[in-house]
């Protein structure tokens, strides 16, 4: 990892099962991004609890999206895979980042009003602090790139304002020991990473929904779990419309089902839309579906077929998130000693 110069910060959360947007959207681009970078890719357990799960079920979807990071293609000598929780700095930082954020910035961020409802006064603390939570986890690292989709930006957006209050605010103490960056400070300013080919997976009953592990039907979307099978009967019933392909993407407009399935031909084959429909345009969805089939089943099935494999052995997967959280806390903990000593506290250890 020595030879980057760049390292990347990204995790996701084990709330339930990955599914195909999950992969177009993030995971091909961490397989991709493991040649050019650092990275450092976390399963954000701490984040989950934010909303209340049950500790078996939580554990079980732990190991469950570390199969699916794995299975993917993220590999655990090259890049580091852990689970947010074994290390502990993530917590450190985050009650230090809570003292630095500003109550209106957070009183800001449109992901917590969405996610509280109506009912705000019954959310957790946990929620509404999340990113700063989120601002820990990149920091921590120093990371300097981390890969966001929309729903995320904002809170990216927050991490600088973080980091930059925090090199402000404790300037003369960075200095002071020694810590600084030039004029950067002692935390960088990390920059937001533009997704794949098909970042926004919409769900397959509703075009103008995202793909989501909370849509109360299965048949929305594809699981990375899914089987050739039912992969096959989902694609097959996704919801399209009467009319044929168009042969140039400007005829996708105000067609949201045609153009997420031809999104999601364009992110499984690593091409265009304008590519897919210069091959199918002109034909009918019947045809078109058994092509996506066949792709479908050939990009996806094996990862399911591996993360089978790797789950049946929870103890392999377990050891590859302890030596993960090893690495981490290697490079963590020294930066978190360093967070300490320019705030003031006190180590006599």
């Amino acid at each position: 990892m020595s030879g980057f110069h760049q390292r990347v910060f990204s995790g996701m959360q084990p709330t339930s099962t990955l599914h195909l947007g999950n992969y177009l959207g993030a995971l091909t681009n961490w397989v991709a991004m493991q040649k050019t970078h650092e990275c450092i890719y976390c399963v954000v357990d701490m984040h989950a609890i934010t909303m209340w799960q049950d500790p078996a079920d939580l554990k079980r979807a732990i190991r469950e999206v570390t199969a699916a990071y794995i299975a993917a293609g993220v590999d655990p000598k090259q890049s580091i895979i852990f689970n947010q929780s074994q290390v502990p700095g993530h917590a450190e930082l985050a009650w230090v980042f809570n003292c630095v954020a500003r109550l209106g910035w957070l009183n800001r961020m449109t992901q917590f009003k969405e996610k509280a409802g109506k009912d705000r006064e019954n959310a957790s603390v946990g929620l509404y602090a999340y990113p700063n939570l989120m601002a820990a986890d990149i920091l921590l690292y120093k990371a300097t790139h981390v890969p966001v989709g929309e729903d995320q930006k904002q809170h990216l957006e927050l991490t600088r304002d973080i980091a930059q209050k925090f090199n402000n605010d404790f300037g003369p103490q960075i200095a002071e020991h020694g810590l600084g960056t030039g004029e950067l400070g002692f935390f960088p300013l990390p920059e937001p990473m533009i997704q794949g080919p098909a970042p926004r997976v919409m769900s397959l009953r509703d075009g103008t929904k995202k793909m989501s592990k909370s849509d109360a039907s299965d048949y929305s979307r594809i699981n990375l779990t899914d089987d050739a099978e039912a992969i096959a009967t989902k694609i097959r019933k996704a919801k399209t419309d009467p009319e044929a392909l168009p042969s140039e993407e400007k005829g996708l407009e105000g067609r949201p089902e045609a153009e997420n399935l031809v999104g999601i031909y364009a992110g499984l084959s690593g091409s265009s839309k304008d590519a897919v429909l210069k091959q199918f345009g002109g034909g009918q969805f019947s045809g078109f579906k058994a092509a996506l089939v066949d792709l479908a089943v050939e990009k996806l099935s094996p990862i399911a077929v591996e993360m089978r494999r790797l789950l049946a052995d929870s103890t392999h997967i377990d050891a590859i998130l302890g030596a993960g959280a090893d690495r981490a806390d290697a490079i963590a903990a020294p930066i978190m000693r360093e967070v300490k000593d320019i705030v003031g506290f006190v180590r006599s250890r």
